[in-house]
């Protein structure tokens, strides 16, 4: 789920790559003087005219700029823009989309007619008419919690954050490698309905990332050590505020020890998880098996199903009673942070597991239709604008304790077990149901203390198993925000940027294996 240099590159939807570019010449002046009301009213219109019940289109621009760095020198700096126009329609209670990235009065027009013919041609094979619950109406513009634009920093002052971050690292003794990059998105999105919502949006989101890498030539082994301060919905402060310097060095340290680290002798463990880890199996495990669409089997063919079927909700043991998970597209620095979503759906929260009972889904206005709800919770989203809207994951968090529990108190009830930094590979079924996590860095715990380091570590469980093993939680002073500006899901594939707040949290005799043998 970490944002690697070729992953971002597929993930992004922008193809040009310039070397020299300065960030401020990325902005299309012809993309600001384009009248998106007028644009609107002239598809809105005309979908009504050709007998759409329903129609949108959204208006976008996508600016971003990743750079890779690699010891002492710059390996690559690729920057782009993507601006076009995607409109939606329901004829016949069937939905057509087209797109375009031309954007102008005729080309509108063109494109509204493709999607409503588009639309008539699948009324013809739908088996149940698409139906939508009530919106409000909104006219609004919002920005995400951003203070310094990335874009409207020095591209030579982003280069030498980078080189510093490498040579940190590359003084400690036994360090063979660093690379590192900055990842920038700015999303600036317009939305308009037949419905009479008008919504401006400006998103911002920033990942900075290195791998360290230690080799031992004498024994023929090598060892990585990822950064763990993963991509937030923040500005440039992000790159000034958070210590990079120390946890570079600090991972160099690490990444030297992980060569001569204990392997782990398989068994059953009580593990001790940092949010910088349990991010990702709370993406896995919970939000996917929470998106109503799978439950459905609406992307059974692709991203997979729910073990979660609609019968179990409000009755599914999900979880100790401790755990409660919450849907949120309203939380500071979330990913998945909107103010309306493309539906037009205003930013909520609500939980999606309470005292660890399954108690709500995942929806969009389509899909809060089709289980009885009078109202969407706002999951309806689209990359880009050439994108089809549809259910995507919010930013899903696990709420911490209300007691002052930190993670030296979980520790210290834990005779033999095992303490885990970072997210790593994984493996997890079609249902969400059966998986497997590896991790950065895991340390022995003995007697309630934090002992020498392992290596080789994966554990394996089923999601109500897991979550039902939760016996502690740590408090709002552990709670850290991580996740991925990657989440691939439909077909063709579509990428959501999504973020999972969690505190450390402790599971009682989980099984552990070793994956070096």
């Amino acid at each position: 789920m970490s944002s690697t240099r070729r992953e971002f590159l597929s993930i992004s939807s922008f193809a040009l790559g310039i070397a020299s570019l300065h960030p401020k010449r990325l902005y299309s002046d012809a993309s600001k003087s384009i009248d998106k009301d007028q644009l609107a009213d002239v598809s809105l219109i005309s979908s009504k005219r050709l007998g759409a019940s329903y129609a949108d289109i959204r208006i976008n621009r996508e600016t971003s700029e990743a750079i890779f760095t690699r010891e002492h020198q710059v390996e690559d700096v690729v920057q782009s823009e993507s601006f076009g126009f995607g409109v939606r329609v329901l004829v016949k209670g069937a939905w057509g989309f087209a797109a375009n990235r031309l954007v102008t009065e005729e080309a509108v027009r063109r494109t509204t007619e493709a999607a409503v013919a588009i639309a008539r041609a699948n009324a013809a094979y739908q088996e149940q008419p698409v139906t939508l619950v009530p919106v409000k109406k909104q006219v609004a513009k919002w920005k995400s919690s951003f203070q310094k634009n990335p874009f409207e920093v020095a591209l030579d002052q982003k280069i030498q954050f980078l080189i510093s971050l490498n040579e940190r690292a590359l003084k400690i003794k036994g360090v063979s490698f660093i690379d590192s990059s900055l990842v920038f998105v700015q999303e600036d999105r317009f939305f308009a309905s037949s419905e009479g919502s008008r919504i401006e949006q400006t998103l911002v989101r920033c990942h900075p990332g290195f791998n360290i890498t230690a080799v031992d030539t004498a024994k023929g082994n090598f060892a990585e050590r990822e950064s763990l301060g993963g991509p937030q919905a923040i500005g440039y402060e992000y790159i000034e505020n958070y210590p990079w310097q120390q946890e570079a060095e600090e991972a160099a340290y690490e990444v030297v020890e992980k060569l001569n680290a204990k392997p782990v002798a398989p068994a059953k463990y009580d593990l001790v998880l940092h949010p910088t880890h349990l991010w990702l199996t709370i993406h896995e495990s919970a939000g996917h098996s929470t998106e109503l669409d799978r439950a459905l089997g609406w992307e059974a063919d692709c991203a997979g199903t729910s073990f979660l079927t609609p019968d179990k909700k409000g009755k599914f043991q999900f979880g100790s009673k401790r755990v409660n998970f919450i849907a949120d597209r309203i939380q500071a620095q979330g990913l998945a942070t909107v103010g309306y979503d493309d539906d037009g759906v205003k930013a909520q929260r609500w939980y999606l597991v309470e005292d660890g009972v399954f108690v709500d889904w995942q929806t969009t206005r389509e899909l809060a239709a089709r289980v009885g709800h009078k109202s969407s919770y706002g999951c309806c989203h689209a990359q880009n604008w050439d994108s089809v809207p549809f259910p995507r994951m919010p930013n899903v968090s696990l709420e911490p304790s209300k007691q002052n529990v930190s993670l030296e108190d979980l520790i210290a009830d834990v005779k033999n077990g095992i303490l885990i930094f970072g997210d790593g590979s994984f493996s997890i079924d079609q249902q969400r149901y059966n998986f497997q996590f590896g991790g950065q860095v895991f340390w022995e715990i003995k007697d309630g203390k934090k002992g020498v380091m392992l290596r080789d570590v994966a554990y394996q469980s089923r999601t109500p198993d897991f979550w039902g093993a939760c016996d502690g939680l740590g408090g709002v002073a552990t709670y850290e925000l991580h996740g991925s500006l990657g989440d691939g899901k439909g077909e063709p594939m579509q990428s959501n940027p999504v973020s999972h707040g969690c505190p450390v949290a402790r599971f009682r005799q989980i099984n552990v294996l070793n994956t070096g043998t």
